[in-house]
C-alpha cells in the first residue's frame, strides 16, 4: 500500500488527483491533505479517505475544520507552519499542487524526507530551481513532472541520452485571447481572462495561460528540470492542446507527446510511475480531428514569453524576482486595479530594478534568502502597481 499526501488537495490538479485515488482507494494509505478556503471540501476529502490529518491555509479557518471533522478522528491543523509538519509524515508519495511560491517549503520537506514528489507547482522549481534539485539529489529522492508539458518531455526521454537531445519543444494553447487584438487584449476583463477554450482550471492558472505567463514559468521550469540551455527551448501555439511537447533530437527526429486535454494522464503517470496503468481518460480518434495546427507566439501579443528567456539570461534570484512580481500583478489585474497588459509591464519593471542589484541576485540560494528575495520583490511590485494606479 503506498502512503500518499496531498498539497493543494482542494484545487483543480488535487482533485484530480483523488479521483484516481478514489478509484483503488485499497492501493493507498492517504496521509495528509491540505487546501484552502473551501472548508467543506477538504472535511469530505479527509473523511471519504480516511486521512490522518487536514490542514487549511488559513488560521482564521481552523475552528470551521474542526467542527466539520468532529468525531471522525482526524487531526485539523493551520496556517503554513501545520501545512510544513504535515509534509514531515513519512510517505512514498506526494502531490505537490499548492499553487504559487506557498508551494515551495512543503515540497522542501517532501524531499527532504526522500518522499517522491510529484510537481505541479510550477513555481517550485521557477523561484528555487536549484535548491529543489539539489535537495532531491542529497536525499536520494525523486522528482516527477505533473504539468502535462513536462509529463510529456519526461515521457519523451524515456530510453534516450540528454546528449541527444537538440531542442525541447512545449506548446500552448493561446487562452482565452488567442484570437484577440492587442488593442482588444488591453480592455480585457478577469472575468474573460478566466475562462480557458480546452482546459478546466482554477481561476489564476487559467488568467496566466491568457497572458502566457503560466508558459513563461513553464518555459523556465523545462530549464531547471531537464538542465538544459535557454537557447534549446522552444514555445509553439496549438489549439488544439494534444500535442504537450516534443523533444528535437540531434539526428533530426522529433518524439511527441499526444494525449486528450485532461490533468488526470499526466498525474496518473506520476502516480504509477514506473508503471503505466488504464486510466479514465478520452482515447483520441485522430481521424476525427483531422488536422493538428502551430504556430510561433506573437511577442508583441504575449511578451511575458520575453521574460521568461530574460530570467533565464539573468539567473540566481530571477526567477524567484519574476514569480513574485507576476502573484502580485495578476492579484491587481484581478482586483480591477491594472489592465491585462499592464501585468507584463509591472513584472519587466520589478525584475529590471531588482536584478541590477548584483548582491541580490547572486545570492546564495536557500530559503531562507528566496524567502526575503520574495519579500522584497512583492514590495517592489506592489509599487510599481500603485504608481500606475496614481
Amino acid at each position: 500500500m503506498k502512503r500518499v499526501s496531498i498539497f493543494g488537495a482542494t484545487g483543480s490538479i488535487g482533485q484530480n488527483t483523488i479521483d484516481l485515488i478514489r478509484r483503488d482507494k485499497a492501493s493507498y494509505d492517504v496521509v495528509a491533505l491540505t487546501g484552502g478556503a473551501n472548508i467543506a471540501q477538504l472535511a469530505h476529502d479527509a473523511i471519504e479517505l480516511d486521512a490522518e490529518i487536514a490542514v487549511t491555509a488559513f488560521p482564521e479557518r481552523l475552528e470551521d475544520l474542526k467542527a466539520a471533522l468532529a468525531g471522525t478522528g482526524i487531526i485539523a491543523a493551520a496556517g503554513q507552519n501545520a501545512i510544513a509538519e504535515a509534509a514531515e509524515r513519512p510517505v512514498d508519495w506526494v502531490m505537490s499542487a499548492i499553487v504559487g511560491a506557498a508551494g515551495l517549503e512543503p515540497g522542501l520537506v517532501a524531499l527532504k524526507n526522500g518522499a517522491t514528489l510529484a510537481l505541479a507547482n510550477k513555481e517550485s522549481l521557477v523561484t528555487a530551481g536549484a535548491l529543489v534539485m539539489q535537495t532531491a539529489k542529497a536525499n536520494n529522492a525523486r522528482l516527477l513532472p505533473v504539468d502535462s508539458e513536462h509529463s510529456a518531455v519526461f515521457q519523451g526521454l524515456v530510453g534516450e541520452d540528454m546528449s541527444s537531445v537538440e531542442r525541447i519543444v512545449i506548446t500552448a494553447s493561446g487562452g482565452a485571447f488567442r484570437d484577440w487584438s492587442v488593442d482588444e487584449m488591453t480592455k480585457a476583463t478577469p472575468e474573460q481572462a478566466a475562462t480557458h477554450p480546452n482546459w478546466d482550471m482554477g481561476q489564476r492558472i487559467t488568467i496566466d495561460s491568457a497572458s502566457m505567463f503560466n508558459k513563461a514559468l513553464e518555459v523556465i521550469e523545462t530549464k531547471e528540470f531537464f538542465d538544459v540551455a535557454s537557447r534549446q527551448i522552444e514555445v509553439l501555439v496549438h489549439p488544439e492542446s494534444l500535442v504537450h511537447a516534443m523533444v528535437g533530437y540531434k539526428d533530426g527526429g522529433m518524439m511527441a507527446h499526444v494525449g486528450p486535454h485532461d490533468m488526470r494522464h499526466a498525474i496518473g503517470y506520476a502516480l504509477h510511475w514506473p508503471n503505466r496503468k488504464d486510466l479514465p481518460v478520452e482515447r483520441l480518434d485522430l481521424g476525427r480531428i483531422g488536422q493538428l495546427n502551430f504556430s510561433h507566439p506573437d511577442p508583441a501579443r504575449y511578451p511575458a514569453l520575453r521574460l521568461a528567456w530574460d530570467v533565464m539570461e539573468i539567473g540566481g534570484m530571477a526567477g524567484c524576482i519574476f514569480n513574485a512580481a507576476k502573484e502580485k500583478a495578476l492579484d491587481a489585474f484581478i482586483g480591477h486595479q491594472i489592465g491585462f497588459l499592464e501585468m507584463a509591464a509591472v513584472v519587466e519593471e520589478t525584475l529590471l530594478q531588482l536584478s541590477a542589484d548584483s548582491g541580490l541576485i547572486d545570492a546564495e540560494m536557500t530559503l531562507d534568502t528566496v524567502k526575503e528575495t520574495d519579500t522584497l520583490a512583492r514590495r517592489v511590485a506592489d509599487e510599481k502597481i500603485q504608481a500606475r494606479k496614481g
